[in-house]
């Protein structure tokens, strides 16, 4: 009887469970524990020839071993592995970590035997190395020393391997909030200092767990019940069984990341700010907020400079290049190869009509290049249309316009907005390239789009024409081109009759030119009708008479004129300089009217306006040539 009772003491002392208390440190001269740290417990068969005098580290590799639990270390870098059945264990090191020179990777692991009841402790004391280092630049190159509220702290990560290619790409440093990190150094960044007080900077290195540990079989829980700690795993259940049965699931209670943090801090002291001595008279100023850029600011500059470029002192410019040799300027290479493009297409059935028809080519050519949608390089110093464009953003507190993001990508056409919703809306009309000048025929005997149109459309407005026609420009030089045919004009007393045509004898050529011509020059009836369709308004006179227009835009002025009331209120905001201006107002009346001008450009809105702006381009140059200052008094 006393043998029995002796032999059941002896078995259930050898059934006694153990534990394994695992930390994970640096072995550097920062010291620090490792958090967060997946750590996995292997058990061995008895069969295995395995011990720890025999065990090496560097040969372990768990193979298809299945995993007997896992965890991860606290705060402390403390884990501990709980009722465990008294045998042999390898507990591994699950992250990346350098070998002893620093040079490349190694494995970590253990041999541990586990008594019966005893409790056994492994410490992976890694060679990490960390180290820290951090200076401080003052706002003020002359301050003082002290490290206060606006200095930027330089803070320097190192550790053992950090410039090896083995080990680098997995550890990553997490700056503290509000650090920027260094360009091409991943383990330095700036912090700036923005309040004063004792404070601690924290960051942390995160070491990537390796690969080929986190799958089924491998992803092991710890024991339910136990959960609450994720640092103290139990393996035994009840009956004294393994977790192997939950492998696979999530580790509940676990960090999200699957990487070991090692932490580091460095606590300052920041003083405040040198308060500043305010002595004699201070000017105070107000001024607005600086304006955010948006989406559509290239285009509107886009608008801005096609403006510009339209210009009559521009196309002077051009003129000028073109008939007087002793401008030394270079003409614009888009201009110059339109123009040479077109002097070989346009001819004139009339005699002694070269010098007219060179100056008709040059006007069509200088309103190609320049009325379509501008299509620079982000490069607006180099174009002279464009050179004040950075002073006018500046005074805006504006940026210079990028890339030109407006337009749209339709079927590897870009092409504006507005363009882009016609074309959606008529995918079954294919796209044709249209003939080009190079070709010597000017015609586009294929149906559909032409593409030219839709991604270079030609953006030019017809009031321009119609306000100098009010301003009696085409009227003029009626008047004198009947003069210069000797024609006394219908009302009496004419006042070119006793003036003397001789002054414009060196243009005689170009107004012979310029009369005989006048067949293909559009009518001031159909410019007349056109103004009426586009934004309801009308010539008056005698050659207008009998005008019974089929569409009018009867909205047109009174839209105008609403917009013109709210710039003059949005500009009398924008002139107090401590406010923002509302442009809401302003913005939704250019929309209204933008929809009503719209409105009316169908049939001849996108020939007739670039027609009519050659036409009186020239009437303009002829005008401004110096043999008119001679023959008008």
């Amino acid at each position: 009887m006393a043998n029995t009772v002796a032999s059941k003491t002896s078995d259930s002392k050898s059934r006694r469970p153990g534990s394994i208390t695992v930390t994970v440190v640096d072995s550097g001269a920062m010291g620090g524990a490792l958090t967060d740290a997946y750590v996995g417990l292997y058990q061995l068969d008895h069969s295995s020839a395995l011990t720890p005098a025999t065990f090496e580290a560097s040969r372990w590799h768990p193979g298809g071993r299945e995993r007997h639990a896992i965890g991860r270390t606290g705060g402390d870098g403390r884990l501990t592995f709980t009722n465990l059945t008294p045998g042999h264990y390898v507990v591994m090191y699950e992250h990346y970590a350098p070998d002893a020179a620093g040079t490349g990777l190694a494995t970590y692991a253990h041999c541990v035997k586990v008594g019966p009841g005893c409790a056994e402790a492994v410490c992976f004391d890694l060679p990490l190395k960390a180290t820290l280092t951090d200076y401080f630049t003052p706002a003020d190159p002359a301050g003082c020393a002290q490290t206060s509220v606006g200095n930027c702290m330089h803070v320097s990560i190192g550790f053992a391997g950090d410039n090896t290619a083995a080990l680098q790409p997995h550890v990553t440093l997490h700056s503290p909030r509000g650090s920027t990190l260094v360009t091409g150094d991943p383990y330095s960044f700036t912090l700036p200092l923005r309040r004063p007080g004792l404070q601690t900077v924290a960051m942390s290195l995160q070491y990537a767990r390796l690969p080929g540990l986190t799958g089924a079989g491998a992803g092991m829980m710890p024991s339910p019940g136990i959960t609450a700690n994720p640092n103290v795993v139990a393996v035994g259940g009840a009956a004294g069984v393994g977790v192997g049965a939950a492998a696979g699931a999530a580790l509940t209670g676990f960090p999200s990341s699957s990487a070991a943090s090692y932490l580091l801090s460095r606590e300052i002291d920041v003083a405040p700010k040198e308060p500043l001595p305010i002595v004699g008279n201070v000017n105070v100023s107000m001024t607005r907020t600086e304006t955010e850029p948006t989406a559509d600011l290239r285009l509107w500059a886009a608008i801005r400079a096609s403006t510009e470029a339209m210009s009559f002192v521009n196309y002077l410019r051009f003129m000028d290049q073109l008939f007087c040799k002793h401008d030394n300027s270079v003409m614009p290479k888009a201009e110059k190869d339109v123009y040479t493009a077109l002097l070989h297409k346009r001819f004139l059935p009339f005699t002694d009509t070269d010098a007219y028809r060179v100056m008709k080519a040059a006007t069509e050519a200088f309103v190609i290049v320049n009325c379509g949608v501008f299509t620079g390089d982000g490069d607006i110093n180099s174009d002279p249309i464009l050179a004040d464009l950075p002073g006018y953003l500046d005074r805006r507190d504006l940026p210079k316009p990028g890339p030109e993001l407006y337009r749209e990508d339709v079927d590897g056409i870009k092409m504006l907005p507005y363009m882009a919703i016609i074309r959606r809306k008529l995918p079954d009309i294919a796209f044709n390239q249209g003939m080009h000048h190079h070709q010597g025929i000017g015609a586009d005997l294929c149906d559909g789009f032409v593409q030219e149109k839709l991604s270079n459309p030609c953006l030019l407005e017809l009031i321009w024409s119609y306000w100098h026609e009010e301003g009696m420009q085409v009227q003029t030089m009626n008047t004198i081109t009947r003069r210069f045919q000797n024609v006394r004009g219908a009302r009496s007393p004419d006042p070119l009759a006793n003036l003397e045509v001789n002054p414009l004898r060196p243009l005689n050529n170009l107004i012979w030119g310029y009369i005989q011509d006048e067949q293909h020059r559009l009518t001031v009836a159909r410019r007349n009708y056109e103004y009426d369709h586009h934004y309801g308004l009308r010539l008056d006179g005698r050659a207008v008479q009998n005008f019974r227009p089929a569409d009018t835009r009867s909205k047109f002025i009174e839209g105008f004129h609403h917009l013109l009331r709210l710039c003059t209120v949005f500009y009398r905001q924008d002139d107090d300089t401590t406010v923002k201006a509302d442009a809401f107002g302003v913005l939704n009346a250019l929309k209204e009217l933008h929809l009503i001008i719209s409105q009316g450009a169908h049939s001849q809105f996108g020939d007739l306006p670039p027609t009519a702006r050659i036409e009186m381009l020239m009437q303009q140059w002829l005008l401004a040539r110096p043999e008119f200052r001679d023959f008008l008094p």
